[in-house]
């Protein structure tokens, strides 16, 4: 990576808020990178229309089109390295990454996750928050690996739970702090990568 600006690729599946801040950040110069590319698994995800709003060159790759996983994590990887890009960010990309995306990003893909990890990973994590009674929950921003949601964290944060929160109520919450978080996180491991270099 040269001491310009990195480059970012985005995964996205449906709407891209975190998507969306990403780019701002970027364009408010809060991060120290661009987004190069923003790709979806979901032909119809309202975020392509909304990266391209915003500037960014945003493409459907459908699964459905091809015979494996590899053959579409492949597509991904080419369209990654023909747009230069050194970090990969998961916002609300709702497919489990596999080997050929991790191999050719190994440590250089980070998701975010509405939980406090280790704590309620996978799918619903707000409604099984809400159902163990916890006191706080929250989100957290980690690298991505070959075990769901287990990679190690880079930074977190808590909201508070009351009593008459509901799935949506405490969603909306975690999202706002995933706002703030998650252009913190990237510009620290974008950070720890010219450490790295040096």
């Amino acid at each position: 990576m040269s001491t310009s600006k990195a480059s970012l690729g985005i995964l996205i599946s449906g709407r891209g808020s975190n998507m969306d801040i990403i780019i701002r950040a970027c364009q408010a110069n809060q991060i120290n990178a661009d987004v190069a590319i923003v790709i979806s698994n979901n032909p119809n995800a309202n975020g392509l229309i909304l990266a391209n709003s915003l500037g960014i060159k945003a493409l459907a790759v459908n699964p459905r089109d091809f015979n494996t996983k590899h053959e579409y994590e492949n597509t991904i990887c080419e369209l990654l390295v023909d747009h230069s890009v050194d970090l990969v960010c998961l916002a609300g990309y709702m497919k489990i990454v596999g080997n050929t995306l991790l191999k050719k990003y190994d440590n250089k893909i980070i998701n975010i996750h509405p939980s406090l990890l280790p704590s309620f990973k996978g799918l619903n994590a707000q409604k099984q928050a809400l159902e163990y009674g916890v006191k706080f929950a929250g989100c957290s921003v980690h690298y991505v690996n070959d075990v769901l949601d287990g990679g190690k964290i880079i930074l977190q944060d808590i909201v508070p739970v009351s009593e008459d929160d509901t799935e949506e109520t405490l969603s909306h919450k975690i999202l706002e702090k995933e706002h703030q978080i998650y252009p913190k996180a990237i510009q620290k491991v974008l950070a720890s990568f010219k450490k790295s270099e040096e």
